[in-house]
């Protein structure tokens, strides 16, 4: 019924009426961006129509920070990447390094970053799970879950290293010192409440029907455009494709390890959070082979000069971040500094879909798009 009375209608001019789009500023500082991220979002009503993202408010010069410091003073910096994760960054660092100076890296301290990177893994693993249950809606359980383990784990990386999110633990040629004595134990002790963790999340989210009617069929990507977009990691995944560097270019001493690829089969939110869950039990698992075949000898090679200085040379290598492909270019020209020193971060790549993944959603389903990419912005701004 009109609210307008019949007499009064023909003095109406509906011609002047017009509608505009909105924009929406979400970020830099928002509980929903997951760091300091912003973006910039266009809504018709509530369908977002196009996406704006803007980074660069954590910048702080990895790169040539990397190239003014010696090679064992750039170890610091790379930690403070993915920094839910430091240790696999440090992995990734060291390993280029090793490849300028053609440096060997004895097998137990092969083991040892293998274990700590995989317990980092699920570590990051674990604040995704946390964050995303807050980000759809009414899970705020499973924050205190997940923060839960996440201490846990940093006790047992403090207890090895001496520092909690950023150890420096890793060296050119090994790591820094050797495990505790007590480590087997604490490791498997903290491997059991992990497995009770992932099991109490497992059970809050997946098991709840809203949690997968809000995910599930969210914004799917095909694997063919997922690969034009450069896009890597649980995400790609998440697709379908099988696609891990610890297996398809196997480093370190994966080789010797088993463990699955999990992968999703739409692509949509909710395969993306299911891969990651999958993913903390094979890096729990990962971790209980390296302690079976944790071998002996040094922790470092002891050959090393105390002052490394590099030829003329190059290396890339890239290994399986918890976002995707961390991949570390160096270049050396003599000296004791790299040259050129460059990162090519999974999380800024994958970032890069989230305008095509948002548009034609609705603004409150743009948000849980944005917190299953699992972004780090320490990475992504560099």
């Amino acid at each position: 019924m009109s609210i307008w009375p019949e007499e009064r209608l023909d003095h109406v001019d509906t011609e002047g009426f017009h509608t505009v789009d909105m924009t929406i500023n979400v970020g830099p500082q928002h509980p929903a961006t997951h760091g300091v991220f912003r973006m910039l979002l266009t809504v018709d009503g509530e369908l977002v129509t196009a996406c704006r993202p803007y980074i660069g408010y954590l910048h702080r010069g990895l790169e040539k920070l990397s190239e003014l410091n010696d090679y064992r003073q750039a170890m610091g910096f790379w930690d403070r990447t993915d920094y839910l994760a430091g240790l696999l960054c440090e992995q990734a660092y060291c390993m280029a390094v090793e490849k300028l100076a053609d440096i060997e890296v004895p097998e137990r301290a092969e083991y040892i970053r293998v274990m700590l990177s995989e317990l980092s893994r699920i570590n990051s693993h674990f604040m995704f799970l946390g964050a995303f249950g807050a980000d759809v809606g009414s899970f705020g359980t499973s924050f205190t879950y997940a923060w839960r383990e996440r201490e846990r784990i940093y006790d047992l990386i403090e207890e090895v290293s001496g520092d909690r999110m950023f150890p420096t633990y890793c060296r050119p040629g090994g790591v820094t010192m050797d495990l505790p004595e007590n480590f087997e134990k604490r490791c498997r002790e903290v491997l059991g409440h992990i497995y009770q963790g992932i099991d109490d999340l497992d059970g809050l989210l997946t098991g709840n029907e809203i949690f997968v009617e809000r995910c599930r069929a969210l914004s799917p990507l095909t694997t063919e455009r997922a690969i034009n977009l450069g896009v890597t990691g649980p995400v790609l995944r998440s697709t379908g494709l099988a696609w891990d560097l610890r297996k398809a270019e196997p480093y370190s001493v994966y080789p010797h390890l088993k463990f699955d690829i999990p992968v999703g089969l739409r692509g949509d939110v909710f395969d993306r959070y299911m891969v990651r869950l999958a993913e903390m039990y094979q890096s729990a698992r990962i971790v209980e082979q390296c302690l079976e075949q944790l071998p002996g000898g040094p922790f470092l090679n002891p050959n090393l000069p105390k002052n490394l200085r590099i030829d003329d040379a190059e290396a890339y290598v890239r290994i399986e971040g918890t976002k995707g492909e961390y991949g570390v270019y160096a270049l050396a020209k003599g000296g004791n500094k790299a040259y050129r020193m460059k990162l090519r971060s999974p999380s800024f790549c994958n970032l890069s879909a989230l305008s095509e993944m948002v548009v034609g959603h609705y603004v409150a389903d743009a948000i849980i798009i944005l917190g299953s990419l699992d972004i780090v912005l320490g990475e992504v701004d560099k």
